[in-house]
């Protein structure tokens, strides 16, 4: 079956179960090796790279589509989705589909509604499906280029990070369950594009009352296992819920 032969048949099903004219992409972060990555997919048949994304389903909402189409990508059921912007310029993707036949749902004009997600890198394992031949991380820093305006709805996800991490706290679903301060500082640091001194951090960090220190594990050789910390899940959600009382 060729690509456009692929693109019909989604198209046809498109018609019958999904509303019209409206779509949903969404920004995967995850954190790994001291850098931020962002979950990318190639389409058959397309040179560039795009965002993870679909349609909604007639019968069911926004966030569960969201949720679904994340699902079927990276098998993740815990995360934290966030909606936060829409997107709707004229001919936004109509570049990139000019090679489709105007009469597939695909040529349509569609409002896109952005998501971000934040996961556990290493709980991921990114999926193709059969309209798309890779799904993979890239560095926020290193980015192919992409579809249509995928590029913008990135650097509007990026952006509303930055902005939240000023008002709530951040690590939960993007380290792994025990994770040290230095770790901790770093993702601050990618996420708020600067650096950050060292002992302000912590003082600011432990002030929000959202981390507990573990238990050191004895060491057989001679140096002092680092300190590992986990996030309080009620303390945590408490400050998701009502935001922090300091900015970064």
């Amino acid at each position: 079956m060729d690509v456009i032969e692929l693109f019909e048949k989604g198209s046809e099903l498109a018609y019958k179960s999904c509303i019209a004219h409206v779509s949903v992409d969404c920004v995967v972060f995850g954190f790994h090796q001291s850098s931020l990555k962002v979950l990318l997919l190639k389409m058959k048949g397309f040179d560039k790279w795009g965002l993870p994304g679909g349609y909604v389903k007639t019968n069911e909402d926004l966030n569960h589509a969201a949720h679904r189409i994340l699902k079927a990508r990276t098998g993740a059921t815990d995360l934290y989705l966030e909606q936060f912007n829409v997107f709707g310029n004229v001919g936004r993707s109509e570049a990139d589909m000019a090679h489709l036949p105007q009469s597939f749902w695909q040529r349509q004009r569609f409002v896109s509604v952005g998501y971000y997600a934040l996961v556990n890198y290493a709980e991921i394992t990114p999926v193709t499906d059969r309209i798309s031949e890779s799904c993979e991380w890239r560095d926020i820093d290193d980015l192919p280029e992409l579809m249509m305006d995928h590029k913008e709805i990135m650097n509007s996800a990026l952006h509303t990070l930055r902005r939240n991490i000023n008002y709530t706290p951040v690590g939960l679903n993007l380290l792994p369950r025990e994770f040290t301060m230095p770790q901790l500082q770093r993702l601050y640091e990618i996420i708020l594009g600067k650096t950050l001194h060292r002992g302000n951090f912590q003082r600011k960090i432990h002030s929000f009352n959202i981390l507990n220190k573990l238990d050191a594990t004895p060491s057989k050789n001679a140096h002092r296992p680092p300190i590992l910390y986990s996030f309080n899940i009620d303390r945590y959600n408490e400050a998701l819920q009502n935001g922090l009382k300091q900015e970064w």
